[in-house]
C-alpha cells in the first residue's frame, strides 16, 4: 500500500468520500473539480481491469468543496482475479481517508415494472457465489466469514433515495443478487432469483461491501438497471448494451454523489482499521 500511495499524482490527495464507478458510469467522474488522475494499474497495488466499460483510473478532486477519490472501474472475479484483489480499491480509498463509500454497478432488473436506467439503492444482498472471502476480509484461509446484518448504511440509503427523487429521477430500494459471471442468467435463473427475493442481479460489489465493512466505512450502493429480465419474452443482452444503458443512469448517480458530498462529507468511521 505504501508504494501505491507514493505513485499517486498528488501525495496530498485525500478523500472524505470514496467512489467506485461500475460499468458504463465512468463519466460521473467528469463532475469532479480540480482533478488529478492516474491509471489504477500504475499504482502497483490495483490490478488492470479487462472488463468492458471500465477505464481503470483513479480520479481525485473535489465536489462542493469536499475531497473525493473515484475509481473509474473495478476488477471482477470472472476476470480471474483472486478474492483479495477485489477489495483493493476499497482499501486504497480508505487509506486516502474516505469514511463514506459510494459503490455503483450495472445490473439486470428482475421486477417486470422496472425500466432501464432506473437506479436501485441496495438494502441487502444475496451472495450466491459463496466463494471463501476469508482472504479479502483479513481472516485466514479457514476463517469463517462473520455474519453482519447491517452492511448497508440506512441513513445514506435514505438520503440517496431522497436526492434522486428530488431531482425527479427514478430510484427505489432493493436486494442485489451476486453471481460470479461472466455469463448472463438463464430464464430459469431469473425466475429463481425473483423467487429468492432479489430485485437486481450482477457480478460485482459484494466483495467490496464486505471489505468496506471490515474497515468501518459507511456504504451506500447504487445499482443501475440496464435490462429488465422477462423470462417469458427474453431480450438478447451483451456487454456493449449494458454499457450504453448503464450510462443512462449516470444523472441519478451524479445527483446522489453530490448529495453525499454536501450532507455526509465529513462522517466518522463506524469501526475497523484502515490498511497500512
Amino acid at each position: 500500500m505504501a508504494g501505491a500511495w507514493a505513485k499517486l499524482p498528488d501525495r496530498e490527495c485525500r478523500a472524505a468520500i470514496g467512489v467506485v464507478l461500475g460499468t458504463g458510469l465512468g463519466a460521473v467522474a467528469d463532475t469532479v473539480a480540480d482533478q488529478v488522475a492516474i491509471a489504477a494499474a500504475d499504482t502497483g497495488w490495483l490490478c488492470r481491469s479487462t472488463a468492458t466499460g471500465h477505464a481503470g483510473r483513479i480520479v481525485c478532486g473535489t465536489l462542493a468543496g469536499i475531497p473525493v477519490a473515484i475509481l473509474q472501474g473495478r476488477v471482477h472475479g470472472y476476470e480471474g482475479f483472486a478474492p483479495e484483489a477485489l477489495g483493493r480499491g476499497v482499501e486504497l480509498l480508505a487509506a486516502l481517508g474516505a469514511t463514506t463509500l459510494l459503490l455503483t454497478n450495472a445490473s439486470g432488473g428482475l421486477r417486470p415494472d422496472m425500466r432501464a436506467g432506473e437506479v436501485v439503492i441496495v438494502s441487502d444482498h444475496l451472495d450466491l457465489v459463496r466463494r471463501p472471502w476469508a482472504e479479502a476480509i483479513g481472516g485466514g484461509a479457514s476463517a469463517v466469514r462473520p455474519c453482519a446484518t447491517r452492511l448497508y448504511d440506512e441513513a445514506l440509503a435514505a438520503d440517496a433515495i431522497a436526492s434522486a427523487r428530488e431531482a425527479g429521477l427514478p430510484a427505489r430500494r432493493g436486494v442485489y443478487a451476486f453471481l460470479s459471471g461472466p455469463s448472463y442468467e438463464t430464464r430459469s435463473e431469473y425466475r429463481m432469483l425473483r423467487a429468492a427475493g432479489a430485485d437486481v442481479v450482477g457480478m460485482s460489489t459484494v466483495p467490496e461491501v464486505v471489505v468496506a465493512h471490515r474497515l468501518g466505512l459507511r456504504v451506500v450502493v447504487c445499482s443501475v438497471v440496464t435490462n429488465v429480465a422477462r423470462p417469458d419474452a427474453p431480450d438478447r443482452t451483451d456487454a456493449e448494451d449494458v454499457c450504453h444503458m448503464a450510462a443512462s443512469g449516470a444523472a441519478t448517480v451524479t445527483a446522489i454523489l453530490h448529495a453525499l458530498a454536501t450532507t455526509h462529507g465529513l462522517p466518522r468511521r463506524t469501526g475497523g482499521t484502515p490498511p497500512a
